[in-house]
């Protein structure tokens, strides 16, 4: 029996790709490259900063302070975290549903608790989620398990009775490592659907609320 859902965030729960674009652009523009569109960063969100500065600078990152244009990005994108967020479609019926099922939810996110907690003030169909683990939370992130673990003990349940859901390849290994049942969630930030499903999560989620049929 599934007592919890467990999610992460960006590209899972949340379509944050618009504003940490933007974010990326408004350090692009400063140093005089050229923009990138939604096709291109999109797919780099769930890596990281690192992985955003890549798709934007190219080969031409190693001509810059990497830990300068780091800063930038989250600098601006603290600024501005949820200008463009929002909840993809169907979430919020799933955490009602769940609500109403008595499953309990939680977060766990490798997005630092200083950009989290803000953003999630700032949505409110994720304003109740009680439990929420970022990636500076312990000493470890994705794809360590202890973090899931740690959802899974605030929670109240035992690992094996949760499900994690996610957009990447860690979160399924993070989920694996803790014995929960992984979900990938297709709908997200996902690098393309064939690398997605080599990931070998135990369910393959087209939607947010086809996990109703594996509860």
């Amino acid at each position: 029996m599934t007592q919890a859902v467990i999610f992460d965030l960006d590209g899972t729960l949340l379509d944050t790709s618009d504003d940490l674009g933007s974010a990326l652009n408004h350090v692009l523009k400063k140093h005089g490259m050229a923009q990138v569109d939604r096709a291109k960063y999109s797919p780099a969100i769930s890596n990281g900063v690192k992985a955003l500065l890549e798709v934007g600078f190219g080969n031409k990152l190693n001509e810059f302070d990497f830990e300068t244009l780091k800063q930038e990005v989250l600098d601006y994108y603290a600024q501005n975290l949820a200008v463009h967020s929002h909840c993809f479609k169907g979430v919020e019926s799933l955490l009602e549903t769940l609500a109403q099922k008595g499953i309990k939810t939680g977060i766990m996110t490798n997005k630092p608790t200083f950009l989290t907690l803000p953003l999630l003030a700032q949505i409110t169909a994720l304003r109740d989620i009680e439990v929420v683990v970022c990636g500076d939370t312990l000493e470890v992130a994705k794809p360590h398990p202890e973090p899931l673990l740690l959802v899974a003990e605030k929670l109240g349940v035992n690992p094996g009775q949760c499900i994690y859901v996610g957009d990447a390849a860690r979160d399924i290994a993070a989920a694996k490592a803790a014995g929960m049942r992984s979900a990938a969630a297709l709908w997200g930030f996902i690098p393309s659907l064939e690398e997605a499903q080599s990931w070998s999560a135990d369910l393959d989620l087209t939607n947010p609320e086809s996990i109703f049929s594996y509860i």
